[in-house]
């Protein structure tokens, strides 16, 4: 049994805009235990505390009650800064919207978590450069995202999600602006990255995409309404 990389545990997230509001219960008492190198879907209605839910495993948010260990550290209580260097760590994100800088090249923008990290600049061009051959794109290093693709951006934001060799890759609807082929090609590469061991957390609505998952999570009404194993397929 492999050992967890992320557990959490009975997790409540309560937002109150003011004493007088009603209290929103986005997470009511969640538990789950993800081992490493597991190949997870998270999906559930609007509402149903998904996107809260990722937001807590990657370290964007705090549980209002319970614990969230990340790869062994209880960081439930973490202050943003400590908060800030697990995430720049331990976790690797992928979104749907790519969220690349204009303004920098593909190079500087896989750089941008190693320069939160202060590591010099030879080191984070080298990591860089040994991202983005992982996803075929050492041809376009000095390039900017307008001169790109929209399944080349998802590439370079895979790179950039990858350069810190995390303990977690987090994607939100990471195929949710392309389409099907390109997208199909994305999935792709998010299946050989969890056969080389990698552990990945997906966001989906799309059943065809979280069919190639090993596990699937539902939420709703912000409780675990069903944890299934799967046996995946690939297209």
């Amino acid at each position: 049994m492999s050992k967890p990389v992320a557990v959490i545990n009975d997790v409540y997230k309560i937002y109150q805009k003011n004493k007088d509001a009603p209290a929103v219960h986005a997470l009511d008492g969640v538990s789950v235990t993800i081992p490493e190198g597991q190949y997870l879907a998270i999906m559930g209605p609007s509402g149903s505390g998904k996107s809260t839910l990722m937001n807590m495993l990657g370290c964007l948010d705090r549980p209002t009650k319970g614990d969230y260990l990340v790869d062994g550290t209880n960081v439930a209580q973490m202050n943003d800064e400590d908060l800030s260097q697990i995430r720049g760590q331990k976790l690797g994100f992928v979104f749907q919207a790519f969220n690349l800088i204009p303004q920098l090249t593909v190079l500087e923008n896989v750089q941008v978590p190693l320069f939160y990290q202060g590591l010099p600049k030879h080191l984070r061009e080298e990591a860089a450069k040994d991202a983005l051959s992982k996803v075929s794109l050492s041809d376009r290093l000095t390039h900017r995202p307008s001169q790109l693709s929209g399944g080349q951006m998802q590439r370079v934001a895979i790179a950039r999600a990858l350069v810190n060799k995390p303990a977690i890759l987090l994607a939100d609807e990471p195929t949710g602006n392309l389409d099907s082929k390109t997208g199909n090609d994305i999935l792709n590469m998010f299946d050989d990255l969890h056969r080389g061991g990698l552990t990945i957390i997906m966001v989906t609505h799309d059943e065809s995409v979280a069919d190639r998952c090993q596990r699937i999570i539902r939420l709703k009404d912000g409780k675990l309404d069903r944890d299934e194993m799967m046996q995946p397929t690939t297209a």
